[in-house]
């Protein structure tokens, strides 16, 4: 066991704990402090997160002992903070919160990015959430709450919060203090296992080595879904999928085809290109998630190789309904495999943002892409060979039709086996 002296939420305490707690287990098994919710215990998803020294951190992987002479605020210690304040309204006001899980991490993220960055737009503002994981809003009411209080603040800027601004840009810890300690009153009663550190004489320590990184930075880790793109982008990364499919056509007729883009849309359901200059296009592609619906419009450019019978479309569009975005890269590359047949093969690299990036998630995701590589495949056969009878560019493509197509085939193969 070990001793250490901390404070948390205005409150100095000293305790015995084990080398190895972590600094959530504390909060919530010691010091009866629940607001502060565990979610993976790994330092991914930021339901954990609370400010120590003023700075937002992991507490799931943060050692308690590493915490010596720190100054800890949960999400019960906000109550004398101006900006806690606005950030609160501004949750209630934008329905930024549903079941509530993520939220303790949120405010503490949001408390961050209000007084690091005041001219965050959305953009920064998401990016800087993006190690803040949350299943049910879709984010949309955070970023817009936080977007509102820098609103606020820069068309009428508070004194305590400017003061906040150049303590932080000073290096000198901007930790809320509770309303209590202000007032000179007891904060809160002593816990069991805990005693005030009133008569322990003050510890500096030197920088926490064991302290999880900030927001912003363990963002940049838990947004990395695969190591390498399928495509020398130089910039994009994202989820990658492969798949192929043969044509019964000669890889000469195979690669004029694929180079007509709005031919070649109309044989993928719910898209349709709606201009075209060179090797420019806009369209539109329409999704149906049961009752739910999006159609996004966008951009797209074509990169095509005719001497490795190999091309790149990229491209990125929005729904104006939900704002989700999406953007990724399509490489599809031919392989001759008989004199009148063809392999396509089609490598994707994609990220979704917004409302609908949770169903992305799914591990039938792959299964998903790879049959609609396949459907999309036998149009392609069809259009080639003269049959225009089905335009399936005028149906939606039904991610759940052919999700639950996959379990029925799954479902038929475990009872195969048995």
């Amino acid at each position: 066991m070990n001793s250490v002296t901390l404070e948390v939420n205005g409150r100095r305490l000293q305790t015995e704990v084990e080398p190895r707690t972590h600094l959530g287990d504390f909060l919530r098994d010691t010091a009866r402090l629940t607001g502060t919710h565990l979610g993976c215990e790994h330092g991914v998803c930021g339901a954990c997160t609370v400010l120590v020294d003023g700075r937002p951190v992991r507490s799931c992987i943060t050692f308690t002992v590493a915490c010596e002479g720190r100054h800890v605020t949960t999400v019960e210690g906000y109550e004398g903070d101006e900006i806690m304040r606005r950030l609160r309204e501004a949750f209630t006001r934008h329905h930024a919160l549903q079941c509530g899980f993520c939220t303790p991490g949120m405010l503490a993220t949001g408390r961050d990015i209000v007084l690091r960055l005041p001219e965050a737009d959305e953009a920064r503002i998401r990016l800087e959430l993006a190690g803040n994981l949350c299943r049910c809003t879709g984010y949309m009411g955070i970023v817009a709450a936080i977007g509102d209080v820098l609103g606020q603040l820069r068309r009428e800027p508070h004194p305590e919060v400017t003061g906040l601004r150049e303590k932080m840009r000073a290096g000198i810890p901007v930790s809320p203090v509770p309303v209590a300690a202000q007032d000179g009153i007891k904060p809160m009663p002593a816990f069991a296992g805990l005693q005030p550190a009133a008569t322990v004489a003050a510890q500096t320590s030197a920088p926490l080595s064991g302290m999880a990184a900030p927001a912003s930075t363990a963002a940049k880790t838990a947004t990395k879904e695969t190591a390498e793109p399928a495509v020398s982008t130089g910039v994009r990364k994202g989820t990658q999928i492969d798949a192929s499919f043969d044509v019964p056509f000669a890889i000469d007729a195979v690669w004029a085809f694929m180079g007509d883009l709005p031919v070649v849309a109309g044989c993928l359901p719910g898209a349709a290109i709606e201009s075209q200059e060179g090797d420019k296009v806009k369209g539109r592609i329409a999704v149906k998630f049961g009752p739910m619906s999006a159609a996004f419009v966008g951009a797209a450019r074509l990169e095509r190789d005719d001497a490795r019978r190999t091309a790149v479309l990229r491209g990125a569009g929005q729904d104006s309904l939900s704002q989700s975005r999406a953007q990724g890269d399509i490489t599809y590359r031919l392989e001759a495999v008989a004199a009148e047949q063809t392999r396509v093969h089609v490598d994707m690299l994609y990220s979704l943002q917004g409302p609908l990036a949770q169903f992305s998630r799914s591990g039938l995701v792959k299964d998903f892409v790879r049959r609609m590589v396949a459907d999309f495949g036998q149009q392609v056969s069809k259009r080639m060979a003269g049959d225009e009878s089905t335009p399936v560019a005028q149906t939606p493509v039904s991610p759940l039709r052919i999700v639950f197509s996959l379990l029925l085939e799954r479902i038929r193969k475990w009872f195969g086996r048995g």
